[in-house]
């Protein structure tokens, strides 16, 4: 075992700190995406207001009204779930008033850096007590707030399918440096992995990930940066976890959130055009353009230059027309520097996309079900718990009930 600096987590993740390494969600190399800053709901939520941009080099160019029904509140509220929060008890969302119980730095020493990004660093590890491999993600210096949220959500999520395990959290006594300890995943680079892919792994995987996006969900919790990055696959075992919780937020309806969160080709569009009163279907666009990326072998799918660019790449692909029919459904206005790089494009057949190297991914249930994640209105796509019983997943479906046998 390589030791980080020649010693334990407490100094060589200290010093790698100071030599301004960056930092990173668990396993992943990334840097765009940017942590917005929650809201505490009370009886009414307030709104959030917008933080750090998701990259430097860009900004939110639109403005936006949200229609009100007199005596209602705002008209948007997610097709499921939508209450999950308002019924459980202020200490399950509360995440301010969490006290953190710290664990035992000396138990975990560092074997090698395998990340890093913009918030934190991550090293392989080993617990020196069970000798368990584990990943350690070390937290650059953010709001408290910040590192509650997080720890809050893994607690509540603790158990759920697919979703990686929280082990334990740790600090330097000196610096106060936080550290998340989490499950190994022995991941394969999406880059290297995707290409080996056969029909029935994407499908398999897919739904592996619907799984976990169901039950978070379900808990009431929006993970807000779903891409590949984030999706660790131990390819042997057959094993995916949802992993980097950091910009997960509770959905509470009629909250207004941050939308700079999520990264720039997997922005849902209401993100895009600063729909601040979106739900879980966010997570839905992101999944859905991450299976685009998979079926049409196009990494990513939809690659634009800027936040702006980006609408303007996803228009080309599903057109104005429905894009203007969802800015008026929800009375969104944007920036007039539309005007002159938007245009009119009509919508393009799926089916343009198919060439001989990725027409054996795309069958008409792929189609399909793309179809059902990829609409500008988030009210329209299928919720987790529909994509997973989308004809689409009936072969794993069915492989899973042939290994479950008789009950």
């Amino acid at each position: 075992m390589r030791r980080f600096g020649g010693v334990g987590i407490g100094r060589g993740v200290g010093i790698a700190l100071m030599r301004g390494e960056g930092s990173v969600g668990v396993g992943r190399v990334d840097t765009s995406p940017s942590s917005a800053p929650a809201p505490t709901p009370t009886t009414a939520p307030p709104s959030t207001q917008p933080a750090e941009a998701s990259s430097p080099s860009t900004t939110h160019p639109v403005s936006r009204k949200q229609k009100t029904v007199p005596g209602r509140g705002p008209v948007n509220m997610a097709r499921v779930y939508s209450d999950v929060n308002a019924n459980m008890p202020r200490s399950y969302w509360d995440y301010d008033s969490v006290n953190i119980s710290w664990g035992v730095l000396e138990n975990y020493e560092v074997v090698r850096k395998i990340g890093r990004g913009k918030y934190s660093e991550v090293f392989e590890g080993i617990n020196v007590v069970n000798y368990q491999k584990c990943v350690i993600k070390v937290l650059k210096p953010v709001k408290k707030k910040k590192i509650k949220r997080e720890i809050k959500i893994l607690q509540n999520l603790s158990g759920g399918p697919n979703i990686i395990a929280l082990l334990d959290v740790v600090r330097d006594n000196q610096s106060k440096t936080p550290s998340l300890i989490f499950e190994y995943v022995n991941n394969t680079d999406f880059r290297s992995l995707y290409p080996k892919f056969v029909d029935y792994d994407v499908r398999y995987y897919i739904f592996e990930l619907l799984k976990a996006l169901d039950f978070c969900h379900s808990k009431g919790i929006m993970h807000r940066d779903v891409k590949p990055h984030n999706v660790m696959i131990d390819h042997e075992k057959r094993k995916l976890r949802l992993i980097d919780w950091g910009l997960a937020e509770f959905y509470h309806n009629g909250t207004e959130y941050n939308v700079r969160v999520a990264s720039r080709y997997f922005k849902g569009p209401e993100l895009l055009v600063d729909f601040q009163e979106y739900d879980y279907s966010l997570d839905m666009w992101s999944l859905g353009a991450m299976f685009a990326s998979m079926i049409f072998r196009k990494e990513p799918f939809f690659h634009g230059n800027s936040n702006s660019d980006q609408l303007v790449k996803i228009a080309k692909v599903l057109g104005t027309e429905d894009l203007f029919d969802y800015l008026d459904k929800y009375d969104i206005e944007l920036d007039a520097q539309y005007d002159d790089i938007l245009g009119r494009f009509p919508k393009k057949s799926w089916n343009s996309f198919i060439n001989s190297e990725n027409q054996r991914f795309v069958s008409s249930d792929a189609i399909d079900f793309l179809d059902k994640l990829l609409r500008y209105d988030h009210n329209e796509r299928l919720t987790a718990k529909e994509a997973m019983a989308h004809p689409y997943f009936a072969p794993v479906r069915q492989a899973a009930a042939q290994n479950a046998g008789p009950s």
